[in-house]
C-alpha cells in the first residue's frame, strides 16, 4: 500500500533482543545490558536511568514511572504504578490557603513524592537478572564522561532557560555559564553520578530513608513546601491488574487509572463501530471520526480518571462494548460535536518512553516523566535531581474526583501500552507526549492493524492532536490543507503547527514480535533522537 507521506527510516529487526528508546546513548545502554545477559526488564532499567542523564529535562530520579511487563514463560501480564502522592500536608484547604485558585505548574507545591527509583527496584526485584548496580553502570558513565548533546534536546532545554534560571540549585546544575549547552556541546552531570553511585551502594532507603531523603525534604522546606519524611519513608510502588479492551481481535492493554490509558481504550471502543479502512487514511471522513472519538474519551477521562484508592472508578461499565455504542450515537458523521460531556454507564454491570523485549519473549513496555520540561524547575542542591511538578494536575475544585488530597496520587498522563494477539505478544509499544499519548496511541495503533503499516510507517505518519481546553485541532506537515479545510467545512477548528521541534505530536517507540517466526521488528520516532537497536 502506498502514502502520501514520506517515511524516512526502515524497521530494525533482531532475534536476541531489541531496545527502543527517544534517545540512541540511552539505547545503547540498554542493549549493552542485554549483550551481557541481562533480560528485558534489566535492560529497561538502564535505558531509563540513561535517559535521565541524557534528556534531562524529560525524566529522572524525581519523576515518576509507570510500566507494563510481560513474562513468556507464564503468560504473565502485570501493571506497576510507581507514581507518586501528594505530601499529607497537602489538602484543598491548604491549597486554598496559600491563595490559589488553581494549582500551579512550576515551583514546590505541584512536587509530588518521587516513584522513578522505587518503581525501578520494584521491578528489578520481581522480574530483573541484575543487581541495581549493574543497570545504574551506563548512567553513572554517561554522567560523569559526559556526552554530546544532541539538536532536539539543545532545542527542548534552550526553551526552559527562564524556568531553571528562577532557581539557584537548577541554574547551577543545568545551565552551565548561565545558559542551555548548545548541540555538539559535552555536558557532565557529576551531581547525578554522585546520586547515582550512592543509589548502586545503598538501594532505595538511601534515597526514601536516608541522605538523599534528607536532602530532599530541606529543598522543601527551604522553598516553602510541605513534603516531610514520612512522605518520602511511606511511598510505595503498586502492582495492579491492567486493565484492556478488545480491537478488531487484538487485546490492548494500559495501566488503570490514576493513569490515562483508559482514554486510548474508550477511543478504540468508539472506533470499533466504523469501517476506518473504507474511510481512507488521514481522509477528512477519517479524521473527523478520529476526533470526535477522542472528545467523548478525553470528556470521560477527566470526570472518572483520579486515584482509585479516593473515589470509585466504574471500570468494567466504563470498558464495555454496550456503553461504547451509546457514546458512538453523540458523533455525527459531518458535524463537529462543540460541547461534549462525560457519559454516565450503568451501574450495574514532558516525558520519556522505552521498550525492551528480550530473546526469551519477555517484554517491558515502560514510561519515566518529570510531566513538564524539567518538572517543577526545582532541584534538590547537590544531587542533580529535578523534581517532578505532576501535582499540577489535581484539581481545586471541591467536588472533583481528582481534588488535592493528603497522600492523594493525581490524574497522570503517562501510558505504556501493550498488545496481545491470540494470547501472545504482538506489540509493546507507548508515544510520549502529556495529552497526546492516549492520541498517539490510538493513531499508531490504527495505522498498524486498520492500515497494515509496518512499525516504522506507522510511528512516521503524520499526526494530529486535539487540544480539549480550546476544542481545537493542531495538524502536522504531511496532512495536505484540503484535508485541513474539509475538517474546517465540518466545524472543526484547526491549525498548522510546522515547528519541527515541537513536543506537540510526541515521539513513539515501537517493538512487534512477528506471529510466525517470533523476529523482533522494531520502529522508532524521526520526531526524537532515538532509536531501535537489536542484537542476534
Amino acid at each position: 500500500m502506498k502514502y502520501t507521506f514520506p517515511s524516512r527510516r526502515t524497521e530494525v529487526m533482531s532475534t536476541g533482543g531489541m531496545v527502543a528508546s527517544s534517545q540512541y546513548l540511552a539505547t545503547q545502554a540498554g542493549v549493552s545490558v542485554l549483550q551481557q545477559g541481562g533480560n528485558a526488564i534489566d535492560a529497561g532499567i538502564a535505558t531509563a536511568a540513561a535517559l535521565n542523564v541524557v534528556e534531562p529535562m524529560m525524566t529522572g530520579l524525581g519523576g515518576d514511572l509507570f510500566a507494563l511487563v510481560y513474562i513468556s514463560k507464564s503468560g504473565e501480564l502485570k501493571a506497576l504504578n510507581a507514581s507518586g502522592r501528594a505530601p499529607y500536608a497537602a489538602s484543598l484547604e491548604k491549597m486554598r490557603s496559600l491563595g490559589l485558585q488553581k494549582m500551579p505548574e512550576t515551583g514546590i507545591y505541584p512536587v509530588t513524592i518521587p516513584g522513578t527509583l522505587d518503581g525501578w527496584c520494584t521491578l528489578l526485584e520481581a522480574y530483573g537478572t541484575m543487581e541495581l548496580a549493574q543497570v545504574l553502570a551506563p548512567a553513572i558513565a554517561l554522567a560523569e564522561k559526559g556526552y554530546p548533546v544532541t539538536e532536539i534536546t539543545a532545542n527542548r532545554w534552550r526553551d526552559s532557560q527562564p524556568k531553571l534560571a528562577k532557581d539557584a540549585a537548577a541554574a547551577r546544575t543545568y545551565l552551565p555559564g548561565g545558559r542551555a549547552p548548545e548541540p555538539g556541546e559535552i555536558f557532565r552531570q557529576p551531581d547525578l553520578a554522585r546520586t547515582f553511585k550512592k543509589i548502586a551502594r545503598g538501594g532505595r532507603d538511601v534515597f526514601y530513608r536516608g541522605e538523599i531523603a534528607e536532602a530532599i525534604v530541606a529543598c522543601s522546606e527551604k522553598h516553602g513546601g510541605l513534603i516531610s519524611r514520612e512522605d518520602l519513608s511511606d511511598h510505595k510502588s503498586d502492582w495492579v491488574t491492567p486493565i484492556s479492551t478488545s480491537y478488531r481481535g487484538y487485546e490492548v492493554f494500559e495501566c488503570p487509572p490514576n493513569g490515562q490509558g483508559l482514554v486510548t481504550l474508550l477511543a478504540l471502543n468508539v472506533l470499533e463501530g466504523y469501517d476506518l479502512k473504507s474511510k481512507g487514511h488521514n481522509s477528512p471522513a477519517y479524521l473527523h471520526l478520529l476526533i470526535e472519538a477522542l472528545k467523548l474519551a478525553f470528556a470521560d477521562g477527566d470526570r472518572y480518571i483520579a486515584d482509585p484508592d479516593f473515589v470509585k472508578i466504574p471500570l468494567p461499565q466504563l470498558l464495555g462494548k454496550k456503553y461504547a455504542g451509546s457514546r458512538r450515537k453523540l458523533i455525527a458523521e459531518n458535524r463537529a460535536g462543540e460541547k461534549v460531556t462525560a457519559g454516565i454507564p450503568d451501574e450495574d454491570g514532558d516525558t520519556v518512553y522505552l521498550a525492551a523485549t528480550d530473546r526469551d519473549g519477555n517484554s517491558i513496555s515502560l514510561i519515566n516523566s518529570l510531566y513538564q520540561a524539567f518538572g517543577s524547575g526545582v532541584v534538590v542542591d547537590g544531587t542533580g535531581i529535578c523534581l517532578q511538578n505532576r501535582g499540577a494536575l489535581f484539581s481545586l475544585a471541591k467536588d472533583h474526583p481528582n481534588v488535592i488530597a493528603p497522600h492523594k496520587r493525581p490524574y497522570h498522563t503517562i501510558i505504556p501500552a501493550l498488545v496481545l494477539k491470540g494470547g501472545r505478544l504482538f506489540l509493546t509499544f507507548g508515544v510520549m507526549g502529556g495529552f497526546m499519548q492516549p492520541q498517539g496511541q490510538l493513531q499508531v495503533l490504527l495505522n498498524i492493524i486498520d492500515f497494515g503499516m509496518d512499525m516504522q510507517t506507522a510511528v512516521d505518519a503524520p499526526r494530529f492532536r486535539y487540544i480539549a481546553a480550546s476544542n481545537e485541532c493542531v495538524f502536522e506537515p504531511g496532512i495536505p490543507d484540503s484535508v485541513l479545510k474539509a475538517l474546517a467545512e465540518k466545524g472543526h477548528r484547526v491549525a498548522r503547527l510546522d515547528d519541527p521541534y515541537s513536543q506537540q505530536y510526541g515521539g513513539g517507540q515501537i517493538i512487534m514480535v512477528h506471529p510466525e517466526n517470533g523476529a523482533l521488528i522494531a520502529g522508532s520516532d524521526p520526531r526524537k533522537d532515538g532509536c531501535a537497536m537489536g542484537i542476534w
